[in-house]
C-alpha cells in the first residue's frame, strides 16, 4: 500500500488505552481519516481499572470497540499482548490495507515492522517521548502533541525552530532536495516532502509550527520556492523548491 492520502484504504485503528489519552481520540480519529478510512476501531485495557474512567464517554460517543483484558499477573503487561494478538489476526483476514497503532510504547517496534513486512502502511500516533525505535518501524509517525492544540499561525518571518525532540529541519530538507531535484535544481514539493517522511517517519510541519508543508518551505531562508504550471491545461500549480546558492548540501 503506497503512503499517500487515499479514502478507499482500509485502516484498523489499535489503541493501547494504557497509554494513550483519551482527550486526543476525536482529533486523532480525523487525522487517521486524511489517510483513510477507519473500519476497525478497538481500545485495549482493563476497564475494571478506576485510571481507565475517563474513556468511557470518547468510546462510546467515537463508537470505539472497548477489549477487555484482564491484568493477571503485576508487572505484565496483558494489554500490549492482547492488542499484538489482535493486530495479526486482523492482519491475516486481509479485510484491512493499513494499521494505526495508537501507543507510546516501544513494544509495538516489532508489530509495526511485522506489519509493514506484510506490505502493509503503519501508521503510528504517540506523545513526542516515544522511542525512536517504534517511530522507525512506522511508515509514518504522527505526535499527539500537535492534535491537541491548534497549530499556530506559520506568519512568523524567521527559520522554524524545533523543539528539543525534534530533528533540524535544514539537513533534513536539503538531503531530500539532493535526491529528487531535477538538473536545474528545482524538485516538486510533493516529493520532496515524501523523501523526507520515509528516511524520518515523525517528520510533519506542524511539528514545527505550520499547517502546511509549503508555508514551511517558504519561511526558510535558504530555500526558493515558487509555483509552476502543471502543464494539463488547468488552473493547478506544483510548488517547487530549490536551495539557494551556496546551501546545496545537507551539512550547509
Amino acid at each position: 500500500m503506497a503512503n499517500d492520502n487515499n479514502n478507499n484504504h482500509r485502516l484498523a485503528v489499535l489503541i493501547d488505552a494504557d497509554n494513550a489519552q483519551p482527550s486526543v481520540i476525536q482529533e486523532l480519529l480525523a487525522e487517521v481519516s486524511r489517510y483513510g478510512t477507519a473500519t476497525i476501531k478497538r481500545a485495549y485495557g482493563d476497564w475494571t481499572k478506576s485510571h481507565l474512567k475517563g474513556w468511557k464517554d470518547v468510546l462510546h460517543a467515537l463508537a470505539i470497540q472497548p477489549m477487555q483484558q484482564f491484568s493477571y499477573t503485576s508487572g505484565k503487561n496483558a494489554t500490549d499482548a492482547a492488542l499484538i494478538i489482535d493486530a495479526m489476526d486482523v492482519l491475516h483476514d486481509g479485510k484491512v490495507d493499513g494499521f494505526c497503532l495508537v501507543s507510546s510504547d516501544s513494544d509495538f517496534t516489532r508489530l509495526a515492522t511485522r506489519i509493514r513486512e506484510a506490505g502493509l502502511t503503519v501508521f503510528g500516533f504517540g506523545e513526542q517521548k516515544t522511542p525512536e525505535a517504534f517511530q522507525a518501524a512506522c511508515d509514518k509517525f504522527i505526535f499527539t502533541e500537535i492534535l491537541r492544540n491548534d497549530v499556530p499561525p506559520a506568519a512568523q518571518e524567521k527559520e522554524a525552530e524545533p523543539g528539543p525532540s525534534l530533528p533540524p529541519l535544514r539537513p533534513m530538507i536539503l538531503a531530500a532536495l539532493q535526491a529528487v531535484a531535477r538538473d536545474d535544481g528545482w524538485a516538486i514539493l510533493g516529493p520532496v516532502g515524501s523523501h523526507i517522511t520515509k528516511n524520518n517517519p515523525s517528520f510533519d510541519a506542524r511539528n514545527y509550527g505550520f499547517a502546511k508543508l509549503g508555508e514551511l518551505m517558504r519561511k526558510q531562508p535558504y530555500l526558493e520556492v515558487k509555483d509552476a504550471p502543471v502543464g494539463d491545461g488547468s488552473a493547478h500549480v506544483h510548488i517547487l523548491v530549490r536551495s539557494r546558492p551556496g546551501q546545496t548540501g545537507p551539512a550547509a
